[in-house]
């Protein structure tokens, strides 16, 4: 089994003119795909572009080791004439979620940490965090019945909210601490966050959240570095994912930045988002990243390769394993559109786990992610399968991703 890449190793200097290495390409037909139904993809995407759906997008899909399309379809933005590239740079947001899980969970290979510790042993102040139990519109404050643990960050289990997942007391609260914001470390970040009440009790329920920016700042505890700074030692640089990180320099953006609409096509509702050239205090490893489709497709094929890629190993293949298996129990209650009909949710991915119910096709055992400006990635592993969607255009978000996935699908024949 190769190694993982040592911080010497990975710590390559980054330079202006540093590309991320291009993955394998085979024919379609090789891989048993279908060129016409990939094409197919292609023109669906662009005729949305046509119809003012979003700006532009790139899409990717690689089966058994090699891509077998890759496209870059439509504009970079709606005030510029230049064409989207395969290069182009997009806010991930939520996709980086993924890759903070995989990092956790590198510590745990390295014996740094364990998944049931409790939170409270990095960050001491969550061992005083309240549950904030809702009645006839007021909060009231109860202890924790156990503490929030790394798994339950993991799982989104640990009853930390999210202000964008309200109306509610709760999430008015997230809203009112302004914890949104680019000018805030990690550190006072997680501070904020285990001073505010939990939607629930640890353990009791799924909540989408800021749990995995609390994960960055566990990496940073236990490591010793800048989420940033651990990011690029272990994950990024081995990888060689050049584009990658909490922004990208102006200098290496030049004509490659993606943008949305300035007002949704849709509901005319204001799009504002955060510039990818300037560097933020807060690195986000909930939603903060900026990613290019070569970069992300490298680390997709990392894990539909078991961990590693080009004999640098990233992640254990069990340890991988036990990631993408649902870790809701039957107790948990779900009640949230952000896990689809027939999936459970894993260490940091959605995971498929029944074969129907959802709206579109795939595998049992197929994870996946996506962030709030649209892009997705999946792996299927029963398929040797992944694929790539990159755009920027968070209400068209669900229309597109089921798009996407329908055709990609509708692509394999052998």
């Amino acid at each position: 089994m190769p190694a993982r890449a040592t911080a010497k190793k990975a710590a390559a200097p980054k330079k202006n003119g540093l590309q991320t290495p291009p993955l394998p390409k085979g024919k379609p037909e090789s891989l048993g795909l279908s060129s016409a139904r990939l094409k197919g993809l292609s023109d669906a995407i662009r005729r949305e572009v046509d119809k003012g759906t979003l700006p532009g997008a790139v899409v990717m899909v690689g089966r058994k080791g090699k891509v077998a399309h890759f496209d870059a379809i439509g504009r970079q933005g709606p005030s510029s004439d230049a064409k989207m590239r395969p290069d182009s740079v997009f806010r991930i947001f939520s996709m980086t979620k993924p890759i903070v899980s995989v990092a956790i969970m590198q510590l745990v290979e390295d014996g740094k940490l364990l998944i049931n510790d409790p939170l409270s042993k990095y960050i001491p102040s969550f061992a005083k965090t309240q549950v904030g139990e809702v009645r006839d519109g007021k909060i009231h404050l109860v202890p924790m019945k156990r503490e929030i643990t790394i798994q339950d960050l993991l799982s989104h289990t640990s009853g930390i909210s999210y202000e964008i997942t309200g109306p509610g007391p709760i999430q008015s609260l997230y809203t009112e601490a302004k914890i949104y914001r680019r000018n805030m470390s990690n550190e006072e970040h997680a501070e904020v966050i285990a001073g505010l009440p939990l939607i629930c009790q640890p353990g009791a329920e799924w909540n989408y959240s800021r749990s995995t920016d609390i994960l960055g700042r566990v990496v940073e505890v236990v490591s010793g570095k800048t989420l940033s700074s651990y990011l690029t030692d272990h994950i990024l640089a081995p990888l060689q994912m050049t584009d990658s990180g909490f922004h990208i320099e102006e200098e290496r953006a030049h004509d490659r930045l993606a943008e949305p609409f300035a007002n949704d096509p849709w509901t005319g509702n204001k799009v504002v988002y955060f510039s990818m050239t300037q560097k933020p205090i807060s690195e986000s490893g909930g939603g903060g990243m900026v990613s290019t489709a070569p970069d992300y497709a490298r680390f997709a094929q990392m894990l539909a390769n078991g961990g590693s890629l080009n004999g640098e190993r990233i992640i254990g293949r069990k340890t991988l394993e036990l990631m993408t298996s649902n870790h809701l129990g039957s107790d948990v209650k779900i009640a949230t559109t952000h896990i689809p009909p027939g999936h459970g949710f894993g260490l940091g991915f959605a995971v498929r786990l029944e074969k129907g119910m959802a709206p579109y096709p795939g595998s049992v055992g197929q994870y996946f992610w996506g962030g709030a400006a649209g892009t997705q990635f999946w792996v299927d592993p029963a398929e040797n399968l992944w694929a790539v969607l990159m755009v920027q255009a968070p209400g068209q978000r669900e229309y597109v991703r089921v798009l996407f996935r329908n055709l990609v699908y509708a692509a394999v024949e052998g």
